[in-house]
């Protein structure tokens, strides 16, 4: 079996959050699966240029759909833990600082730049050679290409076989551009038209109404998005697709997220000896510039710094959580304002809050490592890796019930002897403040019951193998039983 993956960001080239992470571990887990040959295509981004990967040119491709005979890109490759990675230079488009933005907003050119990722991944199957039986593309970056493959000439085309898959990891961000981007995209006016409404385009429309099968990176997601509260105004075309929508639960990297062998953090350590993984608290304490005690409790936060993980409880139970007797340290990037706020509160409560506004893998596993309790009170969260990361190095989960949030994390009280995190339901002060509450008490008050919760966690096995196994089952149905909607 052939498959193609098309996605904006894939690790260790290019990250800004979690689908990175999946774009490049999923395809090295489907290439442990005999039969399967997996290659990715993704942009070409600066970050890479000046990065510590090398990458091969391999050839100059101009035969790109929905382009003018002028239009090139430069196609380099490197083949990467046994998986070719296709990357699609085009300065223009790819060399910047940034993967979609800076903190003062998204680039005001996205609608060319990923639409011609997408052309630019059928060009490159066409011009490798490389006929995949499933094109798997991923959010609204992606979601053009069944439209561009729809528009392949001739009935005898080496694509017009293959099968979409269109993962949504992220409903929230949908790649609504003005009408005027129509023209950015090379397509006509009629190609478009089921995604055109008003005076604008919906990008991910396109991968919800002619992808062969849809998936969201949760079972509990892929029931959330048919409602009106998780839709996003998508639930009403998702509901008409429902037979044709899974749910399958992203997987960890243990390869790199493992504190038996994690060689960025102070000191390896596993469930038969929690001990050492003080040692890892007493660095990031340092690290940090934190002054509470040893045994008092530390809480650790990684991620983005928007509206949608909650950043804004975070903020506001800030007096809350030190009146625990608790440490706060948080790493992330964002928006300017939560970025702003958290820099203030960190000048204003010298040694009871870090924070580090910037992308920091080293500070990311130190987080993980040293941390007691992790939070996420995230409004919504498709899937989430690191509550995964968390359980897997004895750091607490204290989560919302949403997504895979609630997919991965057994609450504590609700069931004793299979805790592994603590949850709670609304997203506010009140109910999050409560969750944390309750697992710091359990800290404090019995630390032997704290080592089990902890223990139930690292044993806890959310690998990409399963979600390699459930992928090449979808992909095997979709090439058995599918019908190809976009070739109506």
């Amino acid at each position: 079996m052939k498959i193609l993956m098309v996605s904006s960001e894939v690790a260790p080239f290019s990250k800004t959050g979690g689908l990175a992470d999946v774009a490049g571990a999923l395809p090295r887990a489907l290439g442990n699966i005999p039969g399967c040959d997996v290659r990715v295509v993704s942009p070409f981004y600066r970050m890479i240029k000046k990065g510590p990967f090398k990458t091969e040119k391999s050839k100059v491709i101009k035969n790109i759909p929905g382009r003018g005979a002028g239009d090139f890109f430069e196609l380099r490759e490197r083949e990467e833990a046994g998986v070719r990675f296709y990357f699609i230079g085009k300065d223009e488009y790819y060399d910047r600082d940034g993967i979609y933005g800076t903190s003062h907003g998204d680039y005001s050119d996205n609608a060319a730049r990923f639409s011609f990722l997408s052309a630019s991944a059928l060009a490159t199957a066409v011009e490798t050679g490389f006929y995949p039986d499933i094109i798997h593309i991923n959010d609204w970056q992606t979601a053009l290409l069944p439209i561009y493959k729809k528009g392949l000439p001739g009935r005898s085309h080496p694509l017009k076989k293959s099968k979409v898959l269109f993962t949504v990891h992220n409903l929230g961000y949908q790649g609504v551009f003005s009408k005027k981007a129509i023209a950015d995209t090379g397509l006509s006016r009629e190609a478009l038209r089921e995604v055109t409404s008003g005076e604008s385009i919906n990008f991910i429309k396109s991968g919800i109404l002619y992808s062969d099968a849809i998936n969201a990176v949760s079972k509990k997601y892929a029931e959330e998005i048919l409602t009106p509260e998780y839709g996003c105004g998508m639930e009403g075309i998702l509901k008409k697709r429902a037979k044709d929508l899974y749910g399958i639960l992203n997987g960890a990297d243990y390869s790199d997220w493992n504190p038996e062998t994690d060689s960025l953090i102070d000191e390896n350590y596993n469930a038969e000896a929690l001990h050492k993984k003080k040692a890892c608290k007493l660095k990031l304490l340092e690290y940090m510039n934190i002054d509470i005690p040893p045994e008092a409790p530390l809480v650790g936060s990684v991620g983005r710094l928007v509206y949608q993980k909650g950043i804004d409880i975070m903020l506001a139970s800030i007096d809350d959580i030190l009146e625990l007797g608790a440490g706060f340290v948080l790493l992330g990037t964002g928006e300017e304002l939560y970025e702003a706020a958290l820099t203030s509160l960190a000048s204003e409560y010298k040694g009871k809050i870090g924070v580090s506004i910037r992308f920091d893998n080293k500070l990311a596993h130190m987080i993980e490592a040293g941390a007691d309790m992790f939070v996420m009170p995230s409004r919504y969260e498709p899937c989430g890796l690191n509550q995964m990361y968390s359980l897997k190095y004895g750091t607490v989960p204290i989560v919302r019930a949403t997504g895979g949030l609630d997919d991965t994390i057994t609450d504590y009280f609700e069931a004793r002897d299979r805790g592994n995190g603590f949850k709670f339901a609304k997203p506010d002060i009140d109910d999050f403040m409560g969750a944390l509450g309750r697992a710091v008490e359990v800290f404090k008050g019995d630390k032997k019951e704290w080592g089990r919760i902890q223990k139930r966690g690292m044993a806890s096995d959310f690998s990409w193998r399963h979600a390699a196994v459930e992928y090449n089952q979808l992909y095997k149905k979709m090439l058995g039983e599918a019908t190809t909607r976009g070739e109506r």
